[in-house]
């Protein structure tokens, strides 16, 4: 747990220092996939109180299910931005994130790789919290 707050402020440090850095191709998008990170990190709040207040609702009945469903889903995206944080600090190195260092071909490819994840993660997060959200309205 203690890994993933250090990663979790790492990456923040790492996303306001990159807005002022010079850019280029491969730092604009290190920026732009960090950027879509902050945009969703903050609906992590969100996740946790509407998660509270569906374990109240769940039992057994019909409704009940519904609300044990969007939780689940909730659920699931918080685990897939822990997931993705962790996974997207093991591939780059700080000066890769923080500097814009060049990155070799690989990471290039790396990097792409994390910006589809981050827009499925932004997608996923935000369609769990509205269904949530549709539910409790109901």
């Amino acid at each position: 747990m203690r890994g993933i707050i250090v990663l979790f402020l790492t990456l923040s440090l790492i996303s306001f220092g990159c807005k002022d850095q010079s850019k280029t191709s491969g730092a604009s998008q290190m920026e732009e996939v960090l950027s879509l990170h902050d945009e969703v990190m903050p609906k992590m709040s969100t996740i946790a109180k509407l998660v509270g207040e569906l374990k109240s609702k769940v039992d057994s009945t019909d409704q009940g299910l519904e609300y044990a469903s969007a939780m689940e889903d909730l659920q699931d995206s918080h685990k897939a931005m822990m997931d993705w944080m962790q996974g997207f600090g093991t591939r780059f190195t700080s000066d890769e994130i923080l500097n814009g260092a060049p990155l070799t071909e690989e990471k290039q490819d790396w990097l792409d790789e994390e910006e589809e994840k981050v827009i499925a993660l932004k997608k996923q997060i935000l369609e769990s919290i509205e269904s949530a959200q549709e539910i409790l309205d109901q």
